[in-house]
């Protein structure tokens, strides 16, 4: 269970730091839209997509939290329908999160 933490938490991480090929959202190639406020509109959206990550990550480590103990409850020899249905929430999570850091 920890090690789908640590798996979930490095792609994240890995991706948020983008790849070869990877333009940054701060590229000075593409031309900066303002807000009427003044603001960058890019950076903020990266401020809104992060704070949408934090709280998607807060959720996934409590629904691993909550499967760790479902599994431990659980006999070994069952297949419970709840923990699949909770281990596939969990992997649609860590997705959106990825998928998220993967734009820029």
């Amino acid at each position: 269970m920890r090690l789908l933490l640590i798996l979930a938490f490095s792609v994240a991480l890995g991706a948020q730091r983008g790849g070869p090929g990877r333009h940054s959202p701060t590229d000075p190639d593409q031309p900066d839209t303002r807000l009427p406020s003044g603001k960058s509109q890019r950076q903020e959206i990266l401020k809104a997509d992060h704070k949408k990550s934090m709280a998607e990550a807060a959720e996934l480590v409590t629904l691993a939290q909550q499967l760790q103990q479902d599994l431990e409850k659980s006999e070994h020899q069952v297949l419970n329908l709840k923990l699949v249905k909770k281990a596939e929430e969990i992997e649609k999570l860590a997705r959106a999160i990825k998928n998220r850091m993967r734009r820029y």
